[in-house]
């Protein structure tokens, strides 16, 4: 009910304060109601619209007559339900606050990230035509991110250091979406997308720790190293005090870039740590 139909009906409940009393209903005398109740004594001076034929009662009677359930409630209890009416149907009428601050809340509550599968070696030609697509049909509101996951990563090879940047899942790339039909289509018909990643038809977004961990890989602000062999494998030295010394890699401390190499030395078996470019295989 809107607010002015509130006040008229409370205008009206008002006044029915001022009615004919039944015990006088065919004299066609009216009564209005006194404001207070008068002394006894002055009821000359106090009555109203009452020929001579009728009295004022001033005994005792007076208040069980006025507390009588057909006078209806008070002008005092009329208000205040008319009040509470009115503020009633402005708490109705009055907007939500978030959802003026925020038209897209439950759009940015509902955003996960998918993997979708693509061309191998055309992740970042499949970011840009996603992005590109995501822009022309104006899906700003429900694809949010495309991103290729890389980590930059040191790789030692015959003895020499090279920084390149690798990608961690080859093949696929994150879209942050509101998954819906709409934007199913937009990413499904990208071209070099040939689907997402899910359990039958339906995408699967990843949970929230997965998404963390990648994240983190791709801003460490220390690059992986990569080396060209491994633990129990033969590798040969190229440096230092026990050059061109054949040995086996007993271990590898990515850490701290060290390679331990078990080296025969006067007939017995010599650990010796080395760093990664000081090895390479065999």
């Amino acid at each position: 009910m809107l607010v002015e139909e509130k006040v008229t009906e409370a205008a009206e409940n008002i006044s029915d304060i001022t009615r004919t009393d039944p015990s006088l209903e065919g004299d066609g005398v009216d009564i209005k109601l006194p404001s207070s109740k008068p002394e006894v004594g002055d009821h000359d001076e106090t009555m109203v619209g009452v020929d001579s034929e009728h009295e004022l009662d001033t005994g005792d009677d007076w208040g069980d007559d006025w507390s009588n359930d057909e006078l209806g409630p008070s002008l005092a209890e009329e208000l205040e339900a008319a009040a509470r009416s009115v503020q009633d149907a402005a708490l109705e009428n009055e907007p939500d606050t978030d959802e003026q601050i925020n038209p897209h809340k439950d759009v940015a509550a509902d955003r996960d990230w998918y993997v979708v599968h693509c061309y191998s070696g055309y992740e970042n030609k499949v970011r840009h035509n996603l992005e590109q697509r995501t822009e022309s049909m104006e899906m700003q509101h429900q694809i949010f991110d495309v991103v290729v996951p890389t980590e930059d990563e040191v790789e030692v090879r015959e003895g020499k250091r090279k920084t390149v940047e690798r990608r961690v899942f080859p093949g696929y790339i994150l879209v942050q979406m509101k998954m819906s039909e709409e934007s199913w289509y937009v990413v499904r018909n990208t071209p070099g997308v040939t689907g997402f990643v899910g359990v039958g038809n339906t995408p699967s977004p990843l949970p929230e720790t997965e998404v963390a961990t990648i994240m983190s890989r791709m801003e460490a602000d220390a690059p992986r190293i990569r080396v060209s062999f491994k633990t129990d494998q033969k590798v040969r030295i190229v440096d230092g005090p026990f050059n061109d010394f054949i040995g086996t890699v007993s271990n590898i401390d990515m850490d701290r870039t060290k390679v331990r190499v078990m080296v025969s030395f006067f007939g017995r078996e010599t650990p010796v740590e080395l760093d990664f470019l000081q090895v390479e295989t065999t």
